[in-house]
């Protein structure tokens, strides 16, 4: 069994693009948006519109997930195309290219750190440290972390975390972020104010309330679930930081699709420059990888992620409160 080190280098073969394969998952999907959302403008049937409507959000969940990975320079990289399409995507759902990339590596380098800010990541207190705060910093601790706060992520992370939070900590190196609350905003007014509030609802709202919430949830349930382990920065190690501390997400092939592979967490933090596409066989190659720590979608499974709040130092796991 390979571990630490040897586990990262063996991955590296398969850190490599289908160039061909980017592009078909790329267009194919973007396509599909783009379809879905122009039947809605189209048809007057309003619970066929309804079910394009949560259709479109699962598929923009797949898009970005495409895009998270072209941040990560594993697919499609140094291509002009590519970075235009995903940089008007990332305005479309309020995750501007720079806070992203900023905010994300920074997760990839710190996760499961129990003593780093929690830039790119929901934060993490132990119990002790929770106990000795005041009550207004355990209520905000609280919110972050709150069930309503991570399904209403379209506001809370994105909109707010992503745009407003990165233009007021430093303007300057956020311009793009004020870009996408203007083109976002501007989007959204044009739908309301020339097709109507129904067809905003449908064309915008439910997709992108979706999208948030399903995105939202997905981060935190990756690094929050029963099993998971956090230490301090001295015994920290990336490798272990990805098996210990990152899931496996077990879902159905139409999840696996909408969310774009990204379930298989664990190997994406052992090697982010593996493309999605890949990951699946990366799990069929390595039985490091097939003993992983899992969650799911399952109500049971949400639940259980959404009770944990702290790090307990005695019994070395997450708890409530």
């Amino acid at each position: 069994m390979l571990e630490g080190k040897q586990l990262i280098l063996a991955t590296r073969p398969y850190a490599k693009e289908d160039r061909k394969k980017s592009w078909f998952y790329t267009l194919s999907t973007l396509f599909i948006l783009i379809a879905g959302l122009s039947a809605i403008l189209l048809i007057h049937f309003w619970p066929l519109r309804l079910l394009l409507s949560i259709f479109a959000g699962f598929v923009i969940v797949r898009l970005f997930v495409i895009y998270h990975d072209h941040q990560h320079k594993s697919i499609l990289y140094k291509s002009k195309l590519a970075d235009i399409i995903f940089t008007i995507f990332g305005f479309y759902v309020l995750a501007p290219s720079n806070i992203w990339s900023r905010s994300h590596d920074y997760h990839h380098k710190n996760n499961s750190k129990l003593f780093s800010a929690s830039i790119g990541s929901y934060p993490i207190y132990s119990k002790q440290k929770f106990l000795k705060c005041s009550r207004a910093e355990q209520i905000h601790y609280l919110f972050i972390r709150h069930p309503l706060t991570i399904t209403f992520g379209y506001f809370f992370a994105f909109m707010w975390g992503m745009c407003y939070k990165s233009i007021i900590n430093r303007f300057s190196k956020h311009l793009d972020s004020l870009v996408a609350l203007i083109v976002h905003y501007a989007y959204q007014f044009c739908i309301f104010y020339f097709l109507g509030w129904q067809t905003w609802i449908f064309f915008c709202a439910i997709p992108h309330l979706i999208s948030g919430g399903m995105g939202a949830y997905l981060f935190y349930a990756q690094h929050n679930f029963p099993g998971s382990t956090f230490s301090g920065n001295e015994d920290w190690t990336y490798e272990g930081a990805a098996l210990e501390s990152s899931s496996y997400m077990e879902l159905t092939w139409p999840l696996r699709w909408a969310t774009a592979n990204i379930g298989y967490h664990h190997i994406h933090h052992i090697n982010s420059k593996i493309p999605f596409y890949r990951l699946p066989e990366v799990m069929k190659a390595f039985p490091e990888f097939q003993n992983a720590k899992k969650t799911s979608l399952k109500p049971k499974d949400i639940i259980a992620c959404f009770k944990l709040k702290v790090w307990d130092y005695d019994a070395q796991k997450m708890v409530g409160i």
